[in-house]
């Protein structure tokens, strides 16, 4: 799974019963933007801001979205085997 992109990189934080969490971090200055974690209400992934104040490009939008569909392609995967 990718987990580094031009400006952000993602980090495993966590497993919990189904699901992993991942933070994601700028590159140049190493500050946490925010966590990608299972939302059970939509029943996927999303993205949650650590700080309202965050500005992102389209191309980080894009690189989040991307981290996002491989997430829950592997848990599909995963969920396959049990």
């Amino acid at each position: 799974m990718k987990m580094r992109y031009k400006y952000i990189h993602f980090e495993f934080i966590e497993e919990k019963h189904k699901t992993k969490v991942w933070g994601c971090f700028n590159n140049s200055t190493g500050h946490k933007l925010g966590e990608v974690k299972w939302f059970s209400a939509w029943r996927r992934y999303c993205f949650f801001l650590y700080r309202s104040s965050a500005v992102f490009s389209i191309g980080c939008l894009e690189d989040i979205g991307d981290f996002i569909k491989q997430a829950e392609k592997e848990r599909r995967t995963s969920n396959a085997q049990y």
